[in-house]
């Protein structure tokens, strides 16, 4: 551990104080509900578009993904490959559908179709998914912040947490949008800064980082065999398509800024700009995930410490140093991948730049959870609070309740970070957990959208179906060994897409028996 600088705590206190300053400034706007949740709708859609791809790019992509490529291959960059597939769909579909039912809430229509059960199962899978995504990215923030600073992980999730809370709950949705403008550039040029200094580092540059990169096969995009129990081409592809579907068609974060746009068009722009931001931008981290791997290879000597700590982290406080040693011998680089951008950053990038490239990794944490909380303060107070608490809420009253509900969900998320100190690799922690939760909202929400003759019954059921699914193929890994033939046999990645396509499908399927009985009995 060493301590930044006081030149670089300087520029990363300059920084956090800036993106204050962005809410002060916007709260003057701040007189009413509709202004702190839709800003009115006069953004412009090339802000919403680059906040779009700011919320997409988090402290995940910036810290889990050059993890993720140092301890395996470029096989995650599917992901991104799957995303102009789901953003048609987007365009096409979803951005009209919303702009037209005029609800700020992404789960209204849900109730309208298929009864109050439906809206609520949605808003619970939401709000979860929003704690498990502010979970991780706090924690990812706190886990590099920790190898530069050397303060501890609790106490950096509290600091930042406060200062997110402050622009957050002063500038609504406008400080939320302006302040993702600024931190899009910023991380950008941070993850540019932080790959010309490797290869600068890196003895025999380019060719030497390809040449390690072939030989170890870390540009592979995983196996193109129709394989759906390991981490295959198909697999990540699926599950991309299934997650960016629900991120542009169901996720009020993104359905929110579709609001806070002039017109539809402007919204389907924005979705296209955050695409093509984000394929190239994803790419780049894999691309220093690798140069890394070529580099700490150079170095071996370099990531003896890395194992140290990561096997001291894993053992008890009085474990023996023989068995600190027999535990750091046995490390893959899949197991202290997300350590080794941090441990570059403290030893190799100059005073300076530093607190530049720590400001780039907050801003990539800060967008994603600043949205988070105004998307979870707007789908409390509109599909909770107003739906059973108070329906004649005066204006002043719910204002103060958004100020107070991003407050809590804020607080939640730190807390839900902290309880995630000690995992093994984040991003694998995030797409877990937000497969679990996705699955069943996006399943209900196609089968509203697609299949209007569905109604209530054959919603509840397919949806209780659906859910049965989704736990058995989450949790039947627990089953004992005598029960091994009811374990789920794919891949944990394919869990939103056979939960999303059980409650579709069964939806459908019931829907044409009941059409036939009708036709039957008439």
């Amino acid at each position: 551990m060493k301590g930044l600088p006081v030149f670089d705590l300087a520029i990363i206190f300059i920084y956090l104080v800036g993106m204050i300053l962005v809410g002060v400034y916007f709260s003057r706007k701040n007189k009413n509900s509709e202004q702190f949740t839709k800003a009115s709708g006069l953004i412009p859609g090339w802000a919403i578009g680059l906040s779009i791809y700011a919320t997409f790019l988090s402290s995940n992509t910036f810290l889990g993904v050059p993890g993720k490529s140092f301890g395996g291959n470029w096989n995650a960059f599917v992901f991104s490959i799957s995303m102009p597939l789901a953003a048609w769909v987007a365009s096409k579909y979803f951005v009209p559908f919303y702009r037209n039912t005029g609800e700020i809430s992404a789960y209204t229509h849900l109730e309208k179709r298929f009864g109050a059960w439906a809206r609520v199962y949605a808003v619970v899978c939401f709000l979860l998914t929003q704690l498990a995504r502010m979970g991780s990215i706090f924690f990812g923030i706190a886990l590099s912040l920790q190898a530069l600073t050397g303060y501890s992980m609790q106490m950096i999730m509290i600091v930042i947490g406060i200062c997110i809370i402050v622009y957050t709950v002063l500038g609504g949705i406008e400080a939320v949008i302006w302040t993702e403008v600024v931190q899009a550039i910023v991380k950008t040029l941070g993850a540019l800064l932080i790959l010309y200094l490797i290869i600068t580092n890196m003895p025999g540059g380019v060719s030497k980082i390809v040449e390690i990169g072939k030989s170890a096969d870390k540009f592979s995009l995983g196996s193109f065999k129709f394989d759906f129990v390991g981490s295959s081409f198909w697999v990540v592809l699926l599950y991309g398509f299934f997650i960016n579907l629900n991120n542009f068609g169901m996720d009020q974060n993104y359905i929110q800024r579709y609001h806070t746009a002039s017109s539809s068009k402007a919204a389907s722009k924005s979705i296209w700009l955050c695409v093509w931001l984000y394929i190239p931008a994803s790419l780049l981290f894999f691309i220093i995930g690798s140069c890394l791997y070529a580099y700490y290879e150079v170095n071996p000597e370099l990531v003896q410490s890395i194992k140290h700590q990561v096997a001291i982290e894993r053992l008890p406080l009085h474990a023996s140093a023989t068995e600190v040693l027999k535990v750091q011998n046995a490390l893959v680089p899949s197991d202290y991948g997300d350590k080794i951008m941090p441990h570059f950053m403290v030893t190799k990038i100059p005073v300076g730049l530093v607190g530049l490239i720590v400001s780039a990794i907050l801003s990539a944490a800060m967008s994603t959870i600043s949205s988070g909380m105004n998307a979870s303060a707007t789908v409390f107070s509109v599909d909770i609070y107003k739906r059973y608490f108070k329906p004649g809420i005066t204006e002043k009253q719910n204002l103060s309740l958004l100020h107070l509900a991003t407050v809590g969900f804020g607080l939640l998320g730190m807390i839900a970070g902290i309880a995630m100190i000690g995992v093994k690799s984040i991003l694998d922690v995030w797409w877990e957990l937000s497969g679990i939760f996705a699955a069943g909202m996006l399943g209900l929400f196609l089968l509203g959208i697609i299949s209007r003759q569905s109604k209530n019954h054959e919603a509840i059921t397919a949806t209780i179906i659906g859910i049965a699914v989704i736990i058995w193929m989450t949790f039947s890994s627990l089953l004992p060994p005598e029960y091994e033939v009811f374990r789920n046999p794919l891949h944990k990645n394919m869990i939103i897409v056979i939960g999303t396509l059980t409650i579709f499908l069964t939806g459908l399927f019931l829907t044409k028996i009941k059409n036939k009985k009708t036709k039957t009995v008439h």
